[in-house]
């Protein structure tokens, strides 16, 4: 059992003779006993810093590292009772694999039979079995990092750190890797941090996610959360595939009620959202100040084609580009000179150059501080509660 707590975690870089670089900027985070968390970002963006501190592997700059309450961000990393899969492999080039995988428990001399038994149950997992006695110069960069991967989680530590653990990986090996990990994780009730870059990879294997960009947490939530309510812009553009469509918009007042006068690329007028309810049903910290500039988002799965909606009325789109994805249709939209990708279940017949109807469901719209980048609303139908 486990529980991990980082508080202001820092991490300052001085190389000689540059200037200092702040990796990890104060991230503060809990992990519960048997959680999965994933630290996703782009390169660079601090999630192997703030593994490797977690491991010991980095000194902290700043800030507390408790695991099950105890402070460990001094202790040395044989201390800290935590397995890390590197994602650079670092196996024993001497051992054959089976060796490999085992080292931790044939270092505690536990007995041969339990070894063994317990080598077969995670290279089977891993689909690693059939090569348990050749060298690790004999295998392949895909093979060496499941086998690292294999040398982790044979420990069943309380704390589990796994580094891009299924980045050399087939995409049909690891889509199947995924589940088992997940099943083992949870059946033995490992506590895991793991850092991807791949954010199939994180909604697949996590209970939360932890979103980072230079060096700093963005968002700290389940899956579902980060795509629904993502936290600011950032996360918005960052989470989904294809990301969020983003357009800048005023806040109207007219006749006692609220609209959204959607800007084009290039600033000028091009359509407008009609708000659903009077004025005085969106609640005043929810934004929509009359005057104010916000950047409006909706996913390309909630904006509909080939409908209508409440506040987007009579609304149509020119089609510049189609992809047939074998089980979706990615639509590139021309929408009164705004850039919009929408996508369907199934095949949609339409044609590049044709004209469709459109519409952005109120309750599908994100509204966002185009200043700050903070969201202020996930959904805008007068019943939604401001982010």
């Amino acid at each position: 059992m486990a529980t991990l707590s980082l508080d202001k975690l820092t991490k300052v870089y001085r190389p000689r003779g540059r200037e200092p670089v702040l990796a990890v900027d104060h991230v503060s985070l809990e992990v519960g006993d048997g959680e999965i968390v994933g630290l996703l970002g782009s390169s660079g963006c601090g999630k192997t810093s703030t593994l490797r501190m977690i491991a010991g592997f980095e000194e902290a700059t700043e800030g507390k590292i408790r695991s099950n309450g105890r402070e460990i961000q001094d202790l040395p990393p044989s201390q800290r009772d935590v397995a890390m899969a590197f994602e650079g492999y670092a196996l024993y080039p001497p051992l054959r694999l089976r060796d490999n995988i085992g080292f931790a428990l044939l270092r505690e001399r536990r007995p041969r039979s339990e070894i063994d038994q317990r080598v077969a149950e995670v290279a089977g997992l891993l689909e690693i079995e059939d090569i348990l006695d050749r060298y690790p110069s004999s295998i392949s960069a895909g093979q060496q990092q499941r086998t690292s991967l294999a040398r982790a989680l044979i420990r069943r530590a309380p704390l589990s750190l796994l580094d891009e653990p299924m980045s050399q990986l087939e995409p049909q090996l690891r889509a199947i890797l995924r589940a088992r990990i997940k099943d083992y994780l949870i059946q033995n009730r490992m506590t895991t941090i793991f850092v991807t870059h791949d954010q199939t990879e994180a909604i697949a294997l996590a209970d939360r996610i932890a979103v980072m960009e230079k060096g700093v947490l963005e968002q700290y939530a389940p899956p579902v959360d980060l795509k629904e309510r993502p936290a600011n812009l950032f996360v918005a553009s960052f989470i989904g595939e294809p990301p969020m469509n983003i357009v800048d918009a005023i806040a109207l007042e007219e006749g006692g009620r609220r609209w959204l006068q959607i800007l084009d690329g290039a600033g000028n007028p091009a359509f407008r959202v009609a708000l659903a309810g009077q004025a005085s049903a969106l609640p005043a910290h929810g934004g929509l100040e009359p005057g104010v500039k916000y950047a409006l988002g909706i996913r390309p799965h909630r904006l509909r084609i080939g409908a209508t909606s409440a506040g987007t009325e009579g609304l149509t789109a020119r089609v510049f580009s189609r992809q047939w994805l074998g089980d979706q249709t990615h639509l590139g939209l021309e929408l009164a000179g705004c850039s919009f990708v929408a996508v369907a279940d199934g095949l949609v017949p339409v044609q590049v150059g044709e004209q469709i109807a459109v519409a952005l469901p109120l309750a599908a719209l994100h509204l966002f501080d185009r200043a700050s980048g903070t969201a202020l609303r996930h959904g805008l139908d007068a019943e939604t509660r401001a982010a």
